[in-house]
């Protein structure tokens, strides 16, 4: 696959590959693929635990990245058995939080938009 052009579909498309491949689909269910995002990501967490950001990093870059490669999996697995496309609602989101927290008033702060 060339990483030039890859797009959000053709990662839906080599992960569900993978999945089928391996006759999974049976098990992919929105409920089981939003736990084991969220379990996915608790094991992403795990490495900063009790650490600073730099030492985690050092410590441990590359079960980071296949962590959060797994979270974004199953973000991907997710997606597809609801049916809904990613380019979509990453945008649709964006736009949401754009009126949550305009420039003006949630720049340089750390403030959530109930607090602006």
């Amino acid at each position: 696959m060339n990483k030039q052009n890859l797009t959000v579909h053709n990662l839906v498309q080599a992960a569900t590959k993978f999945r089928d491949e391996r006759d999974w689909r049976q098990f992919h269910n929105p409920k089981d693929l939003a736990i084991s995002l969220s379990l996915e990501a608790s094991e992403l967490l795990e490495n900063f635990q009790w650490k600073d950001s730099a030492k985690s990093l050092e410590e441990n870059e590359e079960n980071i990245y296949d962590e959060l490669a797994d979270v974004v999996i199953y973000a991907l697995m997710l997606s597809d058995v609801l049916d809904v496309d990613l380019n979509e609602i990453v945008l649709n989101k964006l736009e949401k939080n754009a009126r949550k927290y305009p420039v003006e008033k949630a720049k340089g702060t750390e403030k959530k938009y109930t607090e602006l």
